[in-house]
């Protein structure tokens, strides 16, 4: 088993009503990690979860607001550590591939590893996550041009400089969408590590909704392409509306060549207003793309006021 001498470890374990698999959740963490610290967040459990949890040696901590983001900006804020273990507490990710993690993390040094999930049963994704994944996967990968194999996994080590400096604005299930958005938006040095993922335990339930997720983390995508590329974001805007103004513009140039006049003088002006509102928005994208930069300096400067992981500041 690898020593991690010297460097504390917070494992992080956000749960609503996980009684049936948290305790084997932790069990499994402390044998793969003996000297690591167990925070399992109770985010309004109405069942036994917490009694489970403290049986089996955790720390219990309490998020009173629903929704996993609430849990992770909680957790983030409030555990110091040198390295931080993100897993569900639904006993589907292979606790004992921590080790091997860290020790990615350490060889690097990275300030992100990413558990891709790697099917051990062929019922471990609900009908349409797969392909969603994917999908949405694709759609990071392409906006962001950094690939990401599986953006929504729920297992993640971190070092201390990505934890403190990752601001932690959603609220629910997105949480893992920013954590990618951020960790490829501010480039830092990450990889990914192939752990088992297999089905919940018998009489555990979860607590996704395929479609009202989905499209919960499509509007989180939107609005991110929209704050870290704006430019991109206003340029599509900005293209759509000049087509459409070309297109409405085209039988008013028609009728001025053939009959020198100008007949359809509404057409003409809503034609050339859409143009000028395109560029301007083209111009507003351009302007955000600025701020967005200096928002990412200063998203820099903070990272870098920690030291790399497995190092002490001098």
């Amino acid at each position: 088993m690898p020593s991690f001498d010297g460097l504390t470890i917070a494992c992080i374990v956000p749960c609503h009503n996980e009684e049936v698999a948290v305790g084997t959740v932790v069990a499994d963490l402390k044998r793969a990690l003996p000297t690591a610290d167990i925070y399992v967040y109770d985010n309004r459990s109405t069942d036994r979860t917490v009694e489970v949890a403290l049986a089996a040696g955790a720390i219990v901590r309490h998020e009173h607001i629903k929704g996993k983001g609430n849990v992770v900006r909680r957790a983030f804020a409030d555990i110091e550590a040198d390295i931080y273990l993100m897993i569900d507490g639904d006993d589907t990710y292979d606790a004992s591939a921590a080790p091997r993690m860290i020790e990615t993390l350490l060889a690097g040094p990275y300030d992100h590893v990413l558990g891709v999930r790697k099917e051990t049963t062929s019922t471990s994704y609900r009908p349409g996550h797969s392909t969603g994944n994917k999908a949405f996967n694709n759609l990071i990968s392409g906006v962001f041009g950094a690939r990401v194999n599986d953006m929504l996994s729920g297992y993640r080590i971190f070092s201390r400089r990505f934890v403190k400096s990752f601001p932690a604005v959603s609220r629910e299930f997105e949480i893992e969408t920013e954590l990618t958005v951020h960790s490829v938006s501010l480039r830092v040095p990450q990889t990914e590590v192939e752990v088992g993922f297999k089905d919940r335990p018998e009489g555990s339930e979860s607590k996704l909704s395929t479609y009202r997720d989905g499209f919960k983390i499509l509007n989180l995508i939107v609005s991110l392409v929209r704050h870290e590329r704006p430019v991109l974001f206003h340029g599509l805007i900005a293209a759509l509306l000049a087509i459409i103004s070309i297109i409405v513009a085209i039988p008013v140039v028609i009728d001025f060549f053939q009959t020198g006049l100008v007949p359809r003088l509404p057409t003409a002006v809503a034609a050339s207003s859409l143009f000028v509102i395109a560029a301007l928005v083209l111009f507003l994208g351009f302007v955000l793309d600025g701020i967005t930069k200096s928002r990412h300096e200063n998203a820099r400067l903070t990272y870098l006021e920690f030291p790399a992981v497995g190092h002490k500041a001098r």
